[in-house]
């Protein structure tokens, strides 16, 4: 039954962010809506952690499954892929190294929080 319930609210609020995604006049993606929701109904409590962790960790684990379909169903674009090759390509390359930047100064950033963390807690 925990495991039902468990699904029952991630489920639950995937298609609430799908409705609001329907009433919201500019389009918005309904995951993050979802993951929005998830977030604002941890921080305020209504929601503990328990509440989902064991359903939530076997969707994480096994996420690579979901990427399937999306992966194989590039076959149908692969003349748009073509004929677009070098701009994808580029798209790809930058956004990887923004990604790459964005997340080491990310670190550097929480390192040297913690850092002056500590040195306020002495």
């Amino acid at each position: 039954m925990k495991i039902i319930k468990q699904f029952g609210i991630i489920f639950s609020l995937c298609w609430i962010a799908t409705v609001i995604e329907e009433l919201l006049p500019i389009a918005f993606p309904a995951s993050v809506i979802a993951m929005l929701l998830l977030l604002l109904c941890l921080m305020t409590g209504v929601l503990k952690i328990d509440h989902i962790r064991e359903k939530s960790d076997f969707l994480l684990a096994n996420m690579a499954f979901f990427f399937i379909p999306a992966g194989v169903n590039v076959i149908n674009y692969l003349d748009i892929l073509k004929a677009n090759w070098l701009p994808l390509l580029l798209i790809c390359v930058i956004t990887t190294v923004i990604t790459f930047a964005a997340t080491a100064y990310s670190i550097r950033l929480t390192i040297w929080l913690l850092g002056r963390r500590k040195g306020a807690d002495r």
